[in-house]
């Protein structure tokens, strides 16, 4: 690693690993800084979709509970290449609000978290987790029919660097492999979400019948749960991280809100 001396040695004029920065909603932009030509998104995840509430039937022959919210497209440890001194825009996807409706509604879909170049173009779109909806029920019947939110997907357009070395932030030589350090600890990876919870048709059968809620989907591969569903006379919980919202319940609670997303980011000088 000879070649390497050169790039951090004081003759050199090398970089180091810049510091991580991370953005937990809004849309902005900010500049690579001179000299690097990769960025390192240790995680970013499209925000997670909302639940529905549970309901309450007079004649209908049972009771129904919220399925889960769909959690949003994520990133692990992945790095792009980027040109010095462009301008980079993100914007950072809010969680869906929860659903309101009893017999027929939709709870509100996760948006996107997206990153994209002035020079380099399109980098990712990770699109948000649907939320869950339910329809044709009525206080005296039928039963409404409930649905999961769905996952979202994830859509990679920049270059991806896998292979090289570069200098982490104490100059000690790292291999680009070595960034394990994100929510599945697997270098270069991305994903779809995943649906909400949602078991049968989620009604159960007689009146007054007890049914808890489903939860929402998890994110990061599975890495970050899902809000709870609630559980018969609890609450359920919002989901974080980009995961999906946990369904009502009956005796009838309220759904919740998606996570929102997130990105975590540094620049390398990757050779």
């Amino acid at each position: 690693m000879t070649h390497y001396s050169l790039l951090i040695g004081s003759s050199g004029g090398g970089f180091a690993a810049t510091s991580f920065v991370e953005l937990t909603s809004g849309t902005d932009t900010f500049s690579v800084p001179t000299g690097y030509n990769a960025i390192h998104i240790q995680y970013a995840v499209g925000a997670g979709g909302g639940a529905m509430q549970g309901a309450d039937y007079d004649k209908a022959g049972g009771e129904s509970a919220g399925a889960g919210g769909g959690s949003g497209a994520f990133i692990s440890d992945k790095i792009f290449s980027v040109t010095a001194g462009e301008t980079i825009t993100y914007s950072v996807g809010a969680g869906g609000a929860r659903g309101t409706g009893v017999y027929s509604g939709s709870a509100g879909d996760g948006t996107d978290t997206t990153l994209s170049g002035s020079t380099t173009g399109a980098i990712f779109t990770l699109s948000g987790g649907g939320g869950s909806s339910c329809a044709g029920g009525g206080v005296q019947g039928p039963l409404r029919t409930n649905t999961a939110g769905t996952a979202g997907t994830a859509t990679i357009d920049g270059t991806a660097i896998t292979s090289g070395i570069f200098a982490d932030s104490d100059n000690s030589v790292q291999n680009v492999t070595s960034n394990t350090s994100g929510p599945t600890s697997t270098f270069n990876d991305s994903g779809n979400g995943a649906a909400g919870d949602l078991t049968g048709t989620g009604n159960c059968g007689g009146d007054n019948c007890s049914i808890a809620g489903f939860d929402g989907g998890d994110s990061y591969s599975g890495n970050i749960s899902g809000g709870s569903g609630s559980p018969i006379g609890g609450s359920s919980t919002a989901g974080t991280r980009g995961s999906g919202g946990g369904g009502g319940a009956h005796p009838t609670t309220n759904g919740s809100a998606g996570g929102d997303g997130e990105i975590k980011y540094r620049f390398l000088q990757v050779i």
